[in-house]
């Protein structure tokens, strides 16, 4: 919803005595009053993605005064997965904040619930216009931006907040470079570059990245925005009839290929990923999915999500169509989707367009775990560490093999038994001969 309201103005410029009528002079022409009118129109909190149903104010990016364009940044807002740009959809200028951004120590509190009226979060003016065909000319006062030094606040990129709090660079400090000063990821490094030649700072930075986080037991800790929708889709998952089939893959093969790809950039991740997509192919149930429980979809994309702990949370980042991409574009895609979890600037297509889920805990030394199945999918696999494994071979002597335990939940009501049995002995075949993942 927007309001409109009207500027009326009947400014007269005094016109200095050089330029004044003198006598005899022709009397000048009626005066005229213009009448200035300006929208204000606001800024809602947007939602972000279909699975958002609150958000909070990260930071603005502009301040009151501060002239906006269309499409430029006006404030960060952090979603149930990531922290994202809200542009203007308007040239004008910001009038006026109503809900302020959040303290740093107040990040976990109740963020802002949208709803089916939400409330605005800025009002904006646009550009004036004089009745007429007349300009209107006007300036406003500039000032100090909170970028700046002196300013309330400091107006930071996501990932350059995240990168300052993972180097212990005090952003306060920091000029930045970005529009209307904002600080960017460079000037975060180029601020830690300087302190090191000043001498003392890579100690402190040491000291501070060693230091474990203070826990005080017997606290109670709200949920943090992305900590209360992970606890939705697990809740909303129990509503859903699973089951679990294990399995038994022999990695030798596998190992040996990554070892010898590896140099190139290619991740164990991504080539389960490719291998899981491929097997997915062949069995298009496993990669359908369920919603209204009255019918099923087959996907006609192999996405493959794969969980990724992060700080404060878990996501989910999508390798979409793997199945058709190569293994180096897919490992490059990996790494890319990783570093924008972790500094949270997913966008929702990155991270809810999955259709088949992985939940690798190999890295760690597990051997074998279960995991939950995500709301609107039909299947996870859970990925256990490779071992050396004493096994019998066929011509009954004994002997060594590196193997891995695979465990899948899936959704009953589409997906049974003997299909996961099928995937499971094409995933295998795919693994313990995996040609077909380079081509």
């Amino acid at each position: 919803m927007s309001h409109s309201h009207l500027l009326h103005t009947s400014f007269i410029p005094t016109a200095p005595p050089s330029l004044r009528r003198r006598p005899g002079c022709p009397a000048p022409l009626p005066r005229t009053t213009h009448l200035i009118q300006s929208k204000i129109r606001e800024i809602f909190m947007p939602a972000l993605s279909s699975t958002m149903t609150e958000g909070k104010i990260v930071s603005w990016v502009k301040s009151e005064g501060d002239k906006l364009s269309k499409g430029e940044s006006v404030v960060v807002v952090e979603s149930d997965k990531a922290d994202m740009d809200v542009e203007s959809f308007y040239d004008g200028y910001l009038a006026a904040i109503i809900v302020d951004e959040a303290p740093a120590a107040e990040k976990n509190d109740a963020p802002k619930v949208l709803d089916e009226k939400p409330s605005p979060v800025a009002a904006a003016t646009p550009a004036p216009k004089a009745s007429g065909g007349s300009a209107a000319v006007g300036a406003l006062g500039s000032a100090v931006h909170p970028a700046s030094e002196g300013g309330m606040r400091v107006v930071a990129s996501p990932y350059a907040k995240k990168l300052a709090k993972d180097l212990g660079v005090d952003l306060k400090g920091v000029v930045g470079s970005g529009p209307n000063g904002r600080v960017v990821a460079k000037d975060v490094e180029a601020a830690l570059a300087a302190s090191k030649v000043s001498g003392g700072a890579a100690a402190a930075v040491a000291s501070q990245a060693a230091k474990p986080s203070g826990v005080e037991l017997g606290s109670v800790v709200p949920f943090t925005t992305m900590q209360s929708a992970v606890s939705r889709n697990m809740v909303e998952s129990l509503a859903v009839p699973t089951f679990r089939v294990g399995y038994t893959i022999t990695t030798d093969a596998l190992d040996a290929l990554y070892k010898k790809i590896k140099s190139k950039g290619v991740t164990m991740t991504a080539l389960l990923a490719k291998a899981t997509a491929l097997a997915l192919v062949k069995h298009p149930v496993v990669n359908s999915s369920c919603r209204d429980g009255k019918s099923f979809t087959y996907n006609s994309h192999m996405n493959i999500a794969v969980a990724v702990a992060i700080d404060g949370g878990l996501i989910t980042p999508v390798l979409q169509d793997a199945d058709k991409i190569d293994i180096y574009s897919l490992s490059r895609k990996w790494k890319e989707l990783v570093d924008k979890a972790r500094a949270k600037q997913l966008q929702p297509n990155e991270y809810t367009t999955g259709t088949f889920t992985l939940s690798n805990l190999g890295m760690f030394g597990v051997d074998r775990f279960d995991a939950i199945l995500p709301p609107g999918t039909g299947a996870i696999m859970a990925v256990g560490a490779s071992q050396p494994t004493v096994v019998g071979t066929k011509d009954g002597r004994i002997g060594m093999k590196t193997q891995m335990q695979v465990n899948v939940t899936a959704d009953h009501r589409v997906i049974y038994g003997a299909d996961l049995a099928a995937f499971l002995q094409t995933l295998a075949k795919i693994i313990e001969d995996p040609k077909d993942l380079t081509l």
